[in-house]
């Protein structure tokens, strides 16, 4: 019975005239297919932009090929031609837009990867993966905005000042959006489990900077 609940409201999603409606691109003006980028990824952020407009609660953007900014190998190539000026161009359409429609005070907008990548090049022109220092992109939800926090060494290979743990960026956009950042599940063996888990396995710390 509450497998038939879960497939009935999948289906009433899928099937929503409201749903449907947020998909037809053909809705946008071609200055603004123009502005995003007339590319997958520049889309793909202003059919985001259109499914927050919606009601959607949570969007991911895709658009980029699988392993594209694996630069592995011909590193500068990669980012000037290629990676950075769709980004660029994406994200700060998506941005303005937000503001011009009175959105971006209610959107946090997150552009991040996973690890960062090496300060040496490789023998292929590349740089490798690099977890020890890397840089995130976080604006709107009533955060403050042309803030830098923390910073890396001349080579961007070390946090210099104020390293900001995973659970203290958790902890920042849950604030944010009005998430109880500071929940503390407990494991069935007593350990407890922070929803902002930061370094050390303490609880994160919303950035006084941005919130």
């Amino acid at each position: 019975a509450q497998m038939d609940t879960f497939q009935a409201q999948a289906l009433r999603m899928i099937l929503s005239p409201n749903v449907k409606k947020a998909f037809d691109m053909s809705q946008e003006s071609e200055k603004t297919k123009d502005r995003y980028g007339r590319t997958r990824v520049g889309q793909s952020v202003l059919l985001a932009r259109r499914l927050v407009e919606a009601g959607c609660r949570f969007v991911t953007t895709d658009g980029y090929t699988p392993n594209q900014w694996d630069t592995h190998a011909e590193n500068e190539r990669h980012l000037r031609d290629e990676l950075a000026p769709m980004l660029d161009k994406s994200l700060s359409a998506l941005l303005e837009d937000l503001d011009q429609r009175g959105m971006l005070e209610s959107t946090v907008v997150i552009a991040t990867g996973e690890f960062g990548r090496t300060p040496q090049i490789n023998p292929k022109g590349g740089r490798d993966h690099w977890p020890d220092c890397w840089s995130v992109i976080m604006g709107g939800g009533g955060l403050q905005g042309g803030k830098i926090v923390g910073k890396s060494d001349k080579d961007g290979a070390y946090v210099e000042d104020q390293p900001v743990s995973l659970g203290d960026l958790y902890a920042t956009f849950y604030k944010a959006l009005g998430i109880d950042w500071q929940k503390t599940y407990m494991s069935p063996i007593g350990r407890p489990i922070y929803l902002a888990n930061g370094f050390g396995d303490t609880a994160g710390t919303p950035l006084k900077e941005l919130v």
